[in-house]
């Protein structure tokens, strides 16, 4: 099962972690996880290449795990751009996680409820 967790704090989403496989299909096979992957790699190439925010991606093919972190003190435009950004993922990935239960499940970590 592929797990995505969106963290949140202070009223923002700041990053997510994605890990596992899918376990769908065999790997070349597996339209969860490249849809996933379809998702994170538009989302992260939109906040750094596009935007050139430079947030930190750490990636780890063998513990099939990727994460990414917003910088803080973003422009007001900037941080507007990834909250829809990374919303817009949340929420298709959510979409996703209803269609494909036992293969996805998305979770939405508040620092904000602690």
């Amino acid at each position: 099962m592929t797990t995505v967790t969106f963290h949140s704090g202070s009223g923002r989403i700041d990053g997510f972690l994605v890990e596992g496989h899918s376990g769908y299909a065999e790997a070349g096979s597996d339209i969860v996880c490249a849809a996933v992957s379809a998702a994170v790699g538009l989302t992260e190439c939109t906040i750094n290449e596009v935007l050139g925010l430079g947030a930190p991606v750490k990636a780890s093919e063998k513990d099939a795990r990727i994460s990414l972190k917003l910088p803080n003190g973003l422009s007001e435009a900037n941080e507007h751009t990834c909250q829809n950004l990374l919303t817009g993922m949340m929420v298709y990935l959510q979409a996703m996680g209803e269609q494909y239960p036992e293969y996805l499940i998305v979770l939405l970590d508040d620092d904000d409820e602690a």
